[in-house]
């Protein structure tokens, strides 16, 4: 195993996407997290910060199939997996395959679409395939969604139970830029357009990447850090519902993923730290009393891990 090999690959892909977008180091990462993990990712963030821009970016580095979905209340899960439209000329029925037939599928405003199209896409999520007529048809590998919510603008939306939220392995708060990145967006502006995202990988590397997850060594401390981060959520007072397993699973296999892109072939605590917000956050429900005294799930996320005790060096 080469560890070296996976942290090329993200430099060159970090190298590419800073052509075209400004910051959001951070975000870019989780995402690359997601995709070497095998997860999905969801996208908040309010319209206009890249995170469009961040997929089709992602999908071209790899020179993966991309595909967009924008959600709305009339969409059905025919218009997403797809469905058999009679041919005329043959007299038979034909399958035309939906948008979810893609490597990455970026699926706009997810709490725009119906309960039951929310239910096909994350079905098709979990079990990475669909049936449409009675066949049932694999998905593309690697398969990625990254679906994007406006906190804001709630009306006539249709909000994704605790359940659904959980397929996601990751949710990833896409802030605005901060007042540099700002500038150097309006520097870039006239000159955007000439910059081309290179491929600089294939499918097949993300593939060789998961198969290098297994191999990634992980010392019996950092598995106890994992487990009382995850037990601690739950006791906390602030906490109606902390995090479960899936929770725990998703921190292990996503803090190899970091470890992997560091270049290391092991786990540290800071690796966990990196990924723990983004797993945690959407998989912790809050008393109601905790919005009063002004708490978040981040800032749970955060006393978590400061009471917590970090594992001492010597995991190498």
């Amino acid at each position: 195993m080469n560890p070296g090999y996976v942290k090329e690959i993200t430099d060159k892909i970090l190298r590419e996407a800073s052509k075209i977008i400004v910051g959001k180091k951070d975000v870019l990462i989780h995402i690359l997290i997601s995709l070497y993990s095998g997860g999905h990712v969801l996208l908040e963030g309010v319209p206009g910060v890249a995170k469009t821009t961040m997929a089709k970016t992602i999908a071209k580095s790899f020179n993966m199939k991309y595909s967009r979905i924008q959600a709305t209340p009339d969409l059905l899960p025919s218009d997403i997996i797809g469905t058999f439209v009679y041919d005329p000329k043959s007299g038979e029925f034909k399958l035309r395959k939906g948008p979810i037939f893609a490597n990455i599928v970026l699926f706009d405003e997810i709490n725009r679409a119906s309960p039951r199209t929310q239910s096909a896409l994350l079905e098709a999520m979990q079990e990475r395939q669909v049936t449409i007529e009675g066949n049932t048809l694999k998905l593309p590998e690697p398969f990625l969604v990254i679906a994007t919510m406006n906190p804001i603008e709630m009306e006539g939306t249709f909000p994704l139970p605790e359940a659904q939220l959980d397929r996601f392995l990751m949710k990833v708060i896409v802030d605005y830029p901060d007042h540099e990145e700002t500038k150097e967006i309006l520097r870039r502006i006239h000159t955007i357009q000439l910059f081309q995202v290179t491929p600089v990988a294939t499918d097949k590397d993300v593939l060789t990447i998961r198969s290098m997850l297994p191999y990634v060594r992980v010392d019996d401390a950092i598995m106890d850090y994992i487990t009382q981060i995850v037990e601690e959520t739950r006791r906390h007072p602030m906490v109606k519902l902390g995090g479960s397993p899936r929770a725990a699973i998703s921190l292990y296999l996503c803090s190899k993923a970091k470890a992997l892109i560091d270049g290391r072939d092991y786990v540290i605590p800071d690796d966990v730290k990196f990924v723990a917000k983004p797993i945690l956050r959407h998989r912790i429900i809050l008393k109601p009393e905790a919005e009063l005294e002004g708490y978040t799930t981040d800032k749970v996320i955060d006393d978590v891990l400061k009471k917590v005790p970090v594992p001492t060096p010597g995991v190498e």
